[in-house]
């Protein structure tokens, strides 16, 4: 990958974060969900906080590029981890970051509640790219903040 070689990954818990971390990867979230996708919507959730939230962080120097979150079971979907607010910055797309990410983020998950499925509420747009990475369909399309997503579930190996 061009330019790879000063892009740095790091998972960590909301307490390990530094402020110009924090601070990045929420300057991210919201150009691209809110902004990009014009949605307003409770970015700030509480979900961030949980003790056993791990947010998964791609840095280029100190700009996060990437980033996404694993979410512990029954915090976003009863009895099943989580992964979400999966996104790219624009100036970093169409690098192949999208799928190293929620390999990442998967392997993380994979880590801390092996042998459990992962859920996912992903945008329908999405759903083949999450279809390619091992999720499958698992309701009908559904609205969340005036945006259509699906609910996927990625079965354990």
């Amino acid at each position: 990958m061009h330019g790879a070689d000063n892009m740095q990954w790091q998972v960590n818990v909301f307490d390990e974060l530094d402020s110009y971390t924090l601070y990045s990867l929420l300057q991210l979230r919201v150009d691209v969900f809110v902004v990009e996708q014009n949605c307003p919507y409770p970015e700030l959730d509480d979900k961030d906080l949980h003790p056993q939230t791990r947010h998964v962080i791609l840095k280029k120097g100190e700009k996060v590029i990437a980033y996404s979150r694993v979410l512990a079971p029954g915090v976003s979907f009863d009895g099943f981890p989580g992964v979400g607010r999966v996104c790219v910055s624009q100036t970093a797309r169409r690098l192949g970051l999208g799928q190293v990410l929620v390999e990442k983020t998967l392997s993380v998950a994979a880590e801390l509640w092996p042998d459990t499925d992962i859920h996912i509420s992903a945008q329908c747009y999405l759903q083949q790219f999450y279809q390619d990475l091992g999720f499958k369909p698992a309701s009908e399309p559904y609205l969340e903040d005036d945006i259509p997503h699906l609910k996927m579930i990625k079965p354990v190996q």
